[in-house]
């Protein structure tokens, strides 16, 4: 492949797979703390940083939006508001070798919601800030000779805080829901696989999937277990280091469970289009930027949901 095509894919593959999904009972759908992969053939350090922002706005129901005058307050369920998500993630990155890499991915979480709690007529809010839930992946690329193909194996560790309140309104002082706080409280094995490749000379593809499965959880809740799924295009042949990309992101979770968790109005079915650019700063800072826009959302129960999102960051490569 072209020099330039392993820093770009490095940076697209920062926004190819969604983390895992909060609870979306709690106005926590699809999170943008997508995955820094880290796929590279050179060895030695690469540190990214990101940030994502997205507003869920948009109550829905099944495939639909839901219309929020049709609820009459007080209501037996909860009509949620809004949760807007201001998010960082620092990405470590080392490859010993050319075949292994070990990825530690940490996101600070910047996140307020508003809601109407069932039996309420009034609006209650919550800010949280602080770091979330820490990713950890070792992969291996060795199986071919252009290291074209690759496998994933790590752990999601329940760094992430599960003991933040309301501030204001009639649930003030009351704990948020399990699914809206900075983490789950679950250690989750992440299992995937990945392959690049090329269609010609100047188009090259790549396909991701990761599998979540909850292995441990506390406190009366556990996470459903989720599956993400991202094919993605790049063009090569423009000037000045520029890299169109484009890419379908999907994500399946299941439903939560245990005693504190939402079940009826947890799991959800995703799919997002993502064009983006990547750009070459300098010989060791790479950029990109993303845009991330619904075409198929099917959730249960009352959900919120983003109608766009928006991802830029930086790479560098030591």
């Amino acid at each position: 492949m072209k020099p330039i095509i392993w820093p770009t894919t490095a940076a697209a593959l920062a926004l190819a797979a969604p983390a895992a999904m909060a609870c979306s009972s709690c106005g926590c759908t699809l999170n943008s703390d997508w995955s820094s992969q880290g796929y590279t053939t050179r060895s030695g350090f690469n540190l990214d940083v990101r940030y994502d922002y997205f507003d869920q706005s948009q109550l829905r129901s099944g495939t639909h939006a839901a219309d929020r005058s049709a609820f009459t307050l007080p209501n037996d369920q909860e009509i949620q508001q809004n949760t807007i998500n201001r998010n960082m993630t620092l990405s470590l990155d080392w490859s010993p070798s050319r075949s292994v890499g070990v990825n530690l991915q940490v996101p600070y979480f910047d996140r307020s919601h508003a809601t109407v709690a069932a039996g309420d007529t009034d609006r209650s809010t919550s800010q949280s800030r602080g770091v979330g839930d820490a990713r950890l992946v070792v992969r291996y690329q060795g199986f071919q000779a252009d290291l074209s193909v690759g496998v994933q194996l790590g752990l999601k560790l329940p760094s992430g805080r599960i003991d933040d309140r309301f501030s204001t309104g009639p649930q003030a002082g009351q704990p948020l829901d399990r699914g809206l706080e900075l983490g789950t409280g679950s250690t989750d094995l992440l299992i995937g696989g990945y392959a690049v490749g090329a269609f010609g000379t100047d188009v090259y593809y790549f396909a991701n999937v990761l599998w979540q499965q909850p292995v441990a959880s506390r406190d009366g809740f556990r996470p459903g277990n989720g599956a993400n799924a991202t094919f993605g295009l790049r063009y090569t042949a423009l000037s000045g280091g520029i890299v169109p990309q484009l890419q379908l992101n999907a994500r399946i979770e299941a439903r939560e469970s245990g005693v504190n968790a939402d079940v009826a109005n947890s799991g959800a079915s995703l799919v997002y289009l993502s064009p983006g650019l990547g750009f070459q700063i300098s010989s060791h800072v790479d950029g990109f930027a993303f845009v991330q826009l619904p075409v198929y959302q099917r959730v249960n129960g009352l959900q919120l949901e983003p109608r766009v999102l928006g991802s830029i960051g930086l790479r560098y490569r030591f």
